[in-house]
């Protein structure tokens, strides 16, 4: 049991350090050119294929209007 919490734990870490790692990777997109280039590589994918990343970008700009 405590072995299973402990694999749980140390998955849901994994989770959070890619999340992490992918709003970072996201963020450094941020001119317009940059955004540009980011949109027509996510456009030759399936909407299942980018919802991860859609969700992501989409948090980054509400979090920038907030901050304006």
């Amino acid at each position: 049991m405590i072995s299973n919490l402990r694999t749980q734990l140390a998955e849901r870490k994994m989770v959070r350090q890619r999340s992490r790692k992918l709003a970072e990777e996201l963020a450094s997109y941020n001119t317009p050119a940059e955004r540009q280039e980011l949109d027509a590589i996510l456009s030759r994918h399936t909407d299942d294929e980018i919802a991860e990343l859609e969700a992501v970008l989409n948090h980054q700009a509400a979090v920038r209007v907030v901050h304006l």
